[in-house]
């Protein structure tokens, strides 16, 4: 049983939860900056820029579409952000207006060139490939010591886990700023800080996580896990802190229950075949959202100021 587990299980539970927390810790600046939505905006800007890494490449290969993704991400957060200060518009507008303008424009390009005749695998970026994404060397635990098993592992899960691991990082070295330009833009510009920056960072950051976690675990997770954790975090608690600490420790349960339910669900209730775990890890963030407005502790609190 264990064997198996490690075989089939460990490795996409762990990039599911890697993928979680990534877009879980940013997700929590950008719902309290009034940017909830920019994990969706980047969601839909990613394919001109697979569409434009095939173009250069003329090849459907991981890195180059990764790469092609991630330039067209940051593209977007720039615009986002040109399009908000220049035009000084509310940011719903900006994001809406710069997602459907490059998602047009990879349509456009799809129709215009030889792409269209080739298989981009737009469900694979829509639900991902967990399931998929199986450790073939491993035969036990003691795989985990092994050099020769190691070298067998997805190649998603080393890549999730170093970005992750570097948005921990970086939230934890610009704490500090983040915190102050985030409730107090005003005093934080008094102070002297690159507000402009940090902003800009921030969904840089963002979406970063995005891009290293869609190839895996497919666009739906990373909308969900931007919002469902970090929202149902702040129904929890009255301090930022805290708040990132249940924000953590809701993604880690969506995707370890979620990708358990997917596998077993079905056939707990007499079903034959599994779901997707993608599909189910984005339900579960959202069971415990919804759990968090009936029965979190600040919820009257939040509805309050949303009133005010």
């Amino acid at each position: 049983m264990g064997s198996e587990f490690v075989m089939f299980s460990l490795t996409p539970m762990l990039i599911g939860v890697f993928a979680s927390v990534a877009c879980a810790l940013p997700g929590n600046f950008l719902i309290l900056r009034r940017q909830a939505l920019i994990g969706d905006a980047i969601s839909h800007v990613v394919l001109p820029g697979i569409v434009v890494a095939f173009l250069l490449t003329g090849v459907v290969a991981a890195l180059p579409m990764l790469l092609g993704a991630a330039g067209a991400a940051v593209l977007a957060v720039i615009l986002i952000e040109a399009i908000k200060r220049l035009g000084r518009i509310e940011p719903g507008a900006a994001m809406g207006v710069t997602f459907t303008t490059l998602f047009a424009g990879g349509v456009l390009l799809l129709e215009q060139s030889d792409t269209s005749s080739v298989h981009l695998d737009v469900e694979h970026a829509l639900m991902g490939n967990l399931e998929s994404l199986v450790w073939l060397r491993a035969t036990d635990w003691s795989s985990l010591m092994d050099p020769w098993a190691l070298a067998g592992l997805p190649e998603e899960l080393p890549r999730i886990a170093v970005v992750c691991f570097a948005v921990i990082l970086l939230t934890l070295v610009f704490w500090r700023w983040l915190k102050i330009s985030t409730f107090d833009e005003g005093f934080a510009q008094a102070l002297g800080l690159p507000v402009g920056m940090i902003g800009m960072g921030l969904v840089i950051t963002a979406a970063v996580a995005a891009v290293a976690a869609f190839d895996a675990v497919g666009s739906i997770i990373v909308i969900a896990m931007f919002i469902c954790p970090p929202a149902a975090a702040r129904l929890m608690t009255n301090g930022l802190e805290r708040q990132v600490l249940w924000s953590v420790l809701f993604a880690v349960v969506s995707a370890v229950a979620g990708y358990v339910l997917a596998g077993y669900g079905p056939l707990w209730l007499g079903a034959e075949d599994a779901v997707s775990a993608a599909g189910m890890i984005a339900t579960v963030s959202g069971a415990i959202l919804a759990l968090a407005c009936l029965f979190g502790p600040h919820r009257s609190r939040v509805g309050a100021q949303a009133e005010a």
